[in-house]
């Protein structure tokens, strides 16, 4: 479809140039991004594939020319998605079921760096570094012995903090069907559902309006699993005086934006409506903290303040925001030890959890550094009252 939401192919050469600039001032021959299918993004990033099943990477030289490296079975896949034709089969990108592929034509470390230009490297940085697994580490290193391997992870986070017009298209498209499938789940649930039945009618609707899949695994669980930060729906039936936890979003173009609310299965218990409505109020407070200029420190001190003063710290775990992209939590962090500044069009999950011994809550939208100001819900904000299921 010619008025579909994505990065437009133009894009990533621009990308792998600018990228060559930063390897050239950190004082690299090479840097390695590597990538897995489920955290794609420095891959993605950089070439517009989605590794399936096996690895990627993309080597890049400092003079900005760039090498696709996959595994064995992925050339015709990488050659109709990606936007690197120098591509680069592999063992060191193979599937973890560990295949040998005996009598296949591979190349290697040394031949894709020879292939842009990188001869007997001296400091290698890798980008990705949790994503390379040992047989890619052990592979670079018994192919250059003598060079210095270091963590790029860094350069990797400076191109893709500030967002381009593209980037920030897809995000608020996948928003808006987030928005879209999060209504769906509201107006669906009911006690005696499971909670995996609800994460279906939510998927229906992404796929109907234009997601790629889902941005991340689909919140739908309810009662004490809502205290924990992470947690995945089962076959658990939902019953009557559940708070119950949705997020939601569309993957769009790789870009994994997600909307978050909690909702309750009849009537809130005065403990309940409290500290939902007190989480609504962080969540609203730290679009004004967030403002271009400031230290991204400060943002969290001056949050945990304000948590502390109200004596609710001991229903704090982590906050406020992480970082929105291709991943759907991604680096920046915004933490008491981040030093960065905040820079319009850097974008994060305002994500707003606290929990109790029986319940827990998160309000969660897309959030964009503005030129000035607070910062921007990306999202329309929809179901931002308190809901309370009508069973």
């Amino acid at each position: 479809m010619a008025d579909r939401v994505s990065i437009p192919r133009t894009e990533y050469p621009e990308r792998v140039a600018r990228a060559g600039k930063l390897i050239a001032a950190a004082g690299l021959d090479v840097m390695v991004a590597n990538s897995n299918e489920a955290d794609y993004a420095n891959v993605r990033y950089l070439s517009a594939f989605w590794p399936l099943f096996e690895m990627g990477g993309v080597a890049v030289s400092p003079d900005g020319q760039a090498a696709l490296m996959i595994g064995p079975e992925s050339e015709n896949f990488a050659r109709e998605q990606g936007t690197i034709p120098n591509l680069h089969p592999m063992t060191a990108y193979r599937e973890t079921a560990d295949p040998e592929y005996p009598g296949v034509p591979v190349s290697s470390y040394a031949k894709a760096f020879e292939s842009i230009g990188v001869t007997n490297p001296k400091r290698i940085g890798v980008a990705g570094y949790l994503c390379t697994n040992m047989a890619m580490y052990e592979d670079l290193k018994s192919s250059f012995p003598g060079a210095e391997i270091v963590k790029a992870d860094d350069i990797m986070t400076t191109l893709r903090s500030v967002k381009s017009p593209a980037e920030l298209a897809c995000l608020r498209e996948g928003l808006r069907i987030g928005e879209l499938a999060m209504e769906a789940m509201i107006q669906a649930v009911r006690p005696g559902m499971t909670e995996l039945e609800l994460a279906g009618v939510a998927s229906n609707i992404i796929y109907a309006n234009g997601g790629e899949c889902e941005a991340h695994t689909i919140y739908s669980f309810g009662g004490i699993k809502t205290s924990s930060a992470i947690a995945r729906g089962s076959h658990r039936e939902f019953v009557k005086g559940d708070i119950v936890q949705i997020n939601v979003g569309g993957k769009i173009d790789g870009y994994s934006p997600s909307v978050g609310r909690p909702i309750c299965l009849g009537k809130m218990t005065d403990e309940q409506r409290r500290l939902i409505e007190y989480g609504r109020k962080m969540h609203y407070k730290t679009y004004e903290l967030a403002q271009a200029g400031t230290v991204a420190c400060e943002v969290v001190e001056k949050y945990e303040e304000l948590v502390k003063e109200d004596g609710n710290m001991k229903y704090y775990l982590y906050g406020p925001c992480h970082g929105l992209g291709l991943i759907e939590v991604e680096k920046p962090w915004m933490e008491s030890i981040s030093k960065y500044e905040l820079l319009p069009n850097m974008t994060f999950q305002c994500d707003t959890f606290f929990y109790s011994d029986t319940f827990g809550l998160r309000w969660e939208n897309g959030l964009r550094v503005s030129e000035s100001g607070p910062a921007e819900m990306m999202n329309d904000g929809s179901y931002m009252d308190i809901i309370e299921v009508d069973c």
